[in-house]
């Protein structure tokens, strides 16, 4: 399940991009759902352990992916950590949910992050409830954000 943070929170790795550069495995890379997300985010096709062949940049290493690919391969890799979201975008929220689905992640966002229309499922730690629309995040996501009580 998917739970968020708002607000600060002890032992949030904030710097993804660095945290990502000296822990990622290039098995990583191998993996299809890995994959989906680099060629998803950062528009890239993994040739191999240390190649990423992207439009914009050419071919790249692992270092170079962008912060939110990064994170999002920290959540899905290592998902017993809690992570900085706002080192990501709107275009990774669907993945965000996503990787909800397949393992137990924390993430803290400092900001209201857009994760469409459909239905989802979501616990917020600061308050204990559980959301299945964006509104009813978004509420909920505000309050603890400007840091008012429940």
């Amino acid at each position: 399940m998917l739970t968020v943070h708002y607000g600060d929170l002890d032992g949030v790795i904030y710097n993804t991009s660095v945290f990502f550069n000296n822990t990622y495995s290039i098995e990583w890379l191998k993996d299809p759902f890995a994959q989906q997300i680099i060629k998803s985010i950062d528009h890239g096709i993994v040739l191999g352990p240390n190649a990423i062949q992207t439009k914009v940049l050419g071919v790249i290493p692992p270092e170079k992916l962008s912060s939110g690919t990064k994170t999002l391969l920290l959540m899905n890799f290592m998902p017993e950590k809690t992570y900085n979201a706002s080192n990501c975008g709107d275009n990774c929220a669907h993945w965000i949910l996503q990787i909800g689905k397949r393992h137990d992640i924390t993430i803290n966002p400092y900001h209201l992050m857009n994760f469409g229309r459909r239905q989802f499922t979501i616990k917020v730690a600061n308050t204990g409830d559980v959301v299945h629309s964006i509104d009813d995040l978004n509420l909920i996501a505000v309050r603890c954000l400007k840091g008012e009580p429940r």
